[in-house]
């Protein structure tokens, strides 16, 4: 059943969004800037030249700023670098850096390193006794995605997973998180004992 503009805004201004009708409706009326059209030509040209016929990266994906700027120019279209840097960041590409790669571990020297409770030893008598992480990057259309992931020893199912384009704390936290959840769902409680296992080193994002 349709609903108002007024009485969907009533609701929203109940739970603290303050948005009136009259925005709603100029938002609606408004067109966009001459600035938005150009950029989404543009848009549509860096995507275009970065997937072939057949839906395949092109050489032309690992192109940076510089290089696809030039390539534009070349089809004849109108672009500076600046424009062209800044829709690339809002779209989330990046060009290809030769020579660096994505590192996903950083040992931390000087941090108090946990002791290996494991031992190397990555099996387990029941399910829910030992548990490892790591987590890993996966490279996307729209940059680097880096996915984390807990395994159960015993079964190695994957039981938590996340993934973030962030090398935070949360990456891993929630992963683990999600493994306490669903075996508690799942009506597999973890007991006290479980031990929780990671490489050592410390990550910035």
């Amino acid at each position: 059943m349709g609903r108002s503009v007024g009485s969907i805004c009533r609701v929203l201004r109940e739970q603290g969004v303050q948005v009136a009708e009259r925005t709603y409706r100029a938002w609606k009326r408004a067109q966009p800037s001459a600035r938005d059209l150009a950029d989404a030509v543009v848009i549509d040209a860096i995507l275009a030249v970065r997937v072939d016929e057949h839906g395949q990266a092109t050489p032309e994906s690992m192109y940076g700023r510089r290089k696809l700027t030039a390539l534009l120019r070349r089809q004849g279209m109108a672009v500076s670098k600046r424009q062209v840097d800044r829709l690339m960041r809002d779209l989330g590409i990046n060009g290809l850096v030769r020579g660096k790669g994505t590192r996903t571990t950083i040992p931390d020297r000087n941090a108090a390193r946990a002791p290996d409770l494991l031992d190397r030893d990555f099996t387990a008598p029941a399910p829910n006794r030992r548990w490892v992480a790591d987590f890993t990057y996966v490279r996307t259309w729209a940059g680097f995605v880096y996915v984390s992931f807990v395994i159960d020893c015993y079964s190695r199912a994957i039981v938590g997973w996340h993934a973030a384009t962030a090398k935070t704390t949360p990456l891993v936290t929630t992963a683990l998180r999600m493994g306490l959840w669903r075996r508690d769902r799942a009506g597999h409680d973890v007991k006290d004992g479980l031990i929780h296992h990671s490489d050592a080193g410390s990550q910035t994002g």
